[in-house]
């Protein structure tokens, strides 16, 4: 498949109403709607519908509900393709989607591969055990939910088929101020190693439990550059990357060639 020369995405930073499904998904159709025509990709923070709540059996539904039925309609509106987490049941458990839907209506997914253990969200979640790498333009791009950026064996990049896995990797997130210097670190560091493009979305404002948020969602070359950042408050921003520059610096700095190679078990 032919790669788009460039990929321009929505990073849609906001508050969240505590577990109130309408009031989230009211006001986030609001925010988008002033999001201009061109973006290929819209990506929204972890559990949008109802902020990082361990409560899976009271806000959790199935595929093709509400939240489903609402991103498909936000993305053949926006003829984009929208991203974010929600709590899904599935036979009776629970997991943290992150929900990919393109414009046609497809939804693919995948699950949180680690649950963050000390709010206990293991008791309340089923984690993930497989890693698709969805394509968008042409571009191959890893999802990722918050958690999951402490543990890069998980989302290593490497050679399939003769080229690296992805081109991209993002992170949707419910990512607390007292530990958003880890954050800050760890995004670029992403880039680096994997040799791609880099990007964290993260919520703001304080949620039910009292936990606050601030932010700091970022865009990062392949060299660990920034090359967007939100600060601390409510934000949209668009940013359009560059295929031929990541080809570029991959073919002059090919450290991809000397990785490891090892087994996720």
């Amino acid at each position: 498949m032919i790669k788009a020369d460039q990929l321009t995405i929505a990073l849609v930073q906001t508050d969240l109403h505590w577990k109130d499904k309408v009031a989230n998904l009211a006001m986030l159709e609001e925010k988008l709607w002033g999001v201009e025509e061109g973006v290929d990709l819209i990506i929204l923070p972890e559990m949008f519908p109802t902020g990082f709540s361990m409560d899976a059996a009271e806000l959790a539904e199935p595929m093709n509900l509400t939240v489903c039925k609402w991103m498909r309609q936000i993305a053949e509106q926006k003829n984009t393709t929208i991203t974010g987490s929600a709590i899904i049941n599935v036979d009776g458990k629970f997991y943290n989607r992150l929900l990919w839907v393109s414009p046609d209506g497809m939804i693919q997914h995948y699950d949180k591969r680690h649950l963050f253990r000390m709010a206990e969200e293991g008791k309340s979640f089923t984690a993930g055990e497989r890693l698709p790498v969805f394509t968008l333009q042409g571009w191959k791009i890893c999802p990722q939910v918050c958690y999951d950026l402490r543990f890069p064996v998980w989302s290593r990049n490497r050679m399939i088929g003769g080229e690296l896995a992805y081109d991209l990797i993002f992170y949707i997130a419910s990512w607390p101020a007292a530990r958003v210097s880890a954050w800050d670190a760890l995004l670029p560091a992403r880039a680096i190693e994997n040799l791609s493009y880099s990007i964290g979305v993260n919520r703001v404002a304080e949620d039910g439990n009292g936990i606050a948020y601030n932010g700091h969602s970022a865009v990062y070359d392949f060299k660990g550059n920034q090359l967007s950042f939100l600060g601390e408050s409510e934000k949209i921003t668009l940013v359009t990357l560059e295929m031929e520059a990541l080809d570029g610096y991959r073919e002059k700095f090919p450290a991809w060639m000397d990785a490891d190679d090892f087994l996720v078990k």
